[in-house]
């Protein structure tokens, strides 16, 4: 069978993405190659059409027994031999699997870096292996913001394995780490497969200097106005994912925590109630994602400022993986930035991971495009503005500032520039706390210039202020402000600065104007005249009830039944047919003849 026969028989689709085509034949001419796609992009779809193209097995090494459960059950629910060697296994499960690995029966086989290692005399040397796909294999190189040291020890695949083709994917490597992954699996002549790493679907909201109790309404409001849809919340503490976690439950919001300071079984429980829908909201460190395939998290909100785009981006990749539209949103303050600058200072590779936390920073600070900085970061440029992004749909409004700048510079200034930003406000705002009086700052000229202006205001101007080079923070001094040459001429009235309009609404979702449709793609399906139809939300929401109870039948989550995409789609085409059924994009033949009948009776029923 050819691959696009294969695509559209196991997984539903009548063309391929971007790359994906490409990728398949390198390796099926037997050529290693570097995949380096977005999530979401449709990564798995690369090694599992060889998979079933080539005689024997596919090896897929995986870090984590939970994205493994979710990739096999994911395949067997589009009619695929695959199972997953892992230390959760019964004996009893292990031996079927080897069994069917030597007979040949099974397409692919999941397996961690570790267990792989030891299984390559035993297991390995004794089957036919079709293609070596490494997942995650960024995990490979030093410079990967995972470590993993099993990885390092792969390049013994080609020495043992000469003859198979092994494929690298990751959704995030910059050059250093590419080339790093080349020489840590000793690849061969291997080519680069480099997809877009725009996503349309997602919007780009970033909000700046909101007090706790902002964005904790923010995001009740945001959550309240999306009743059916699930996120993720990732904050930077485990302390702040439990206090989200038990204000939304407060609130009435099904929510979890998901942190490294749980239990195993209590991480399990809360991904896989996350999986289920039992829950609308997870609240969680980064600790938590990488193990999941959910293909239908609407929206992904960062209480804080992460420390990279790579860690960003993968982050909020992890919304919207269907296609349909999915929301993101950005919180950052003053707090964050020398918290963050603090652990890069801390850490061991403290030039890269401050470089990394300035490019961060630079698009959380931007008053162009965001989508336009993101795929820059990633060598990949766009023409126009996205049209899904805040500063698109609203740009920032500006004002003279230079009054209030002056009032702040002249504080520092008067302090002989040591002092930090919180004993600035101090002054400004006439507080005469401890340090303002022991340090006789409360007789300064300045003292009290700025009262009308609330500590909220202040914080959010000095940010700013730091965001436009008048100021520095001397980290490594105590975080104290130092004024920059630019700051100087604004002080001494040589040049005027524009600051932002303050926008701190907690009031969000109800009016959001929608920038990204769902496109659902032009075909042809007999006794329908045309695609073009309008989605019944009411139907939509009668099939994502079919599609729970399908899934609690099987014990699958409803994503793996099917996804969002393919039920808005069922929504708008409305087919009434077992044979229209089948050309639904996403829905295969295996899913067409296990689920086709009831999903085109209820549709049938409705109309």
């Amino acid at each position: 069978m050819d691959t696009k026969s294969i695509l559209k028989q196991y997984f539903g689709y009548d063309s391929f993405r971007q790359n994906q085509e490409e990728i398949i034949n390198t390796v099926l001419y037997g050529k290693d190659c570097v995949v380096l796609m977005p999530t979401g992009g449709g990564k798995s779809i690369c090694y599992q059409i060889p998979a079933i193209a080539l005689p024997g097995t596919t090896i897929v090494v995986s870090p984590l027994i939970s994205l493994m459960k979710d990739q096999v059950e994911t395949l067997r629910a589009n009619g695929i031999e695959a199972e997953a060697l892992n230390s959760g296994n019964e004996f009893s499960q292990d031996t079927i699997i080897r069994r069917k690995c030597m007979d040949g029966t099974l397409k692919l086989l999941y397996i961690s870096p570790e267990k792989l290692l030891t299984e390559i005399p035993y297991l390995l040397k004794h089957i036919k292996v079709s293609l070596f796909a490494i997942d995650e294999a960024h995990c490979i190189s030093q410079w990967g913001h995972d470590f993993r040291p099993e990885y390092t020890q792969l390049d013994v695949l080609h020495r043992e394995f000469p003859d198979v083709p092994i494929m690298a994917l990751t959704a995030t490597a910059d050059k250093v780490t590419r080339q790093d992954i080349v020489k840590q699996l000793g690849l061969k002549d291997a080519r680069f497969f480099i997809s877009s790493f725009d996503r349309p679907n997602l919007s780009l909201t970033v909000k700046r200097g909101y007090t706790t109790k902002e964005k904790d309404q923010y995001i009740l409001n945001f959550i309240k106005a999306r009743p059916l849809d699930c996120g993720i919340v990732y904050c930077l503490s485990r302390k702040n994912t439990e206090k989200m976690a038990e204000y939304l439950q407060k609130h009435g919001i099904k929510a979890a925590i998901y942190h490294a300071g749980l239990t195993q079984a209590e991480r399990n429980q809360a991904q896989e109630m996350f999986k289920q829908d039992d829950i609308q909201v997870v609240c969680a460190t980064i600790a938590f994602g990488m193990g999941i395939d959910k293909s239908n998290v609407r929206w992904v909100i960062h209480y804080n400022m992460p420390k990279s785009i790579e860690s960003f981006y993968q982050e909020i990749g992890r919304a919207g993986r269907d296609g349909a539209p999915a929301d993101t949103v950005l919180f950052y303050s003053l707090g964050d930035i020398i918290q963050l600058e603090q652990f890069a200072k801390e850490s061991g590779q403290q030039e890269l991971n401050k470089d990394k936390l300035r490019q961060m920073r630079e698009y959380a600070e931007s008053g162009v495009c965001r989508r336009r900085i993101l795929l820059n970061y990633f060598g990949e440029q766009m023409d126009h503005d996205c049209d899904n992004c805040d500063v698109c749909e609203n740009p920032p409004k500006r004002f003279d500032g230079t009054r209030y700048i002056q009032m702040a510079l002249s504080a520092a200034k008067r302090a002989d520039e040591q002092i930090r930003t919180s004993t600035i406000i101090e002054i400004l705002k006439g507080i005469p706390s401890p340090t303002v009086r022991r340090m006789g700052y409360d007789h300064l000229k300045t003292f009290g210039v700025g009262k009308e202006l609330s500590t909220n205001d202040w914080q959010d101007y000095m940010l700013q202020m730091l965001q436009m080079g008048f100021i520095e923070i001397l980290y490594d001094q105590k975080n104290i402000v130092r004024i920059t040459p630019s700051g100087l001429d604004v002080l001494y009235g040589r040049k005027t600065a524009e600051l932002c309009v303050i926008d701190r609404s907690v009031k969000e979702g109800h009016t959001r104007k929608k920038r990204f449709h769902l496109e659902i793609p032009p075909i042809t399906i007999p006794g329908l005249p045309s695609t073009s139809g309008t989605e019944d939300p009411k139907l939509f929401e009668a099939l994502r009830t079919l599609r729970h109870q399908c899934a609690e039948e099987e014990g699958f989550p409803p994503y793996i039944v099917f996804s969002d995409k393919v039920l808005h789609a069922l929504a708008t085409i409305k087919p009434t047919t077992l044979e229209q059924f089948g050309f639904i994009s996403g829905i295969g033949e295996h899913k067409k003849q296990k689920y086709g009948k009831r999903f085109v009776a209820l549709i049938q029923k409705f109309l």
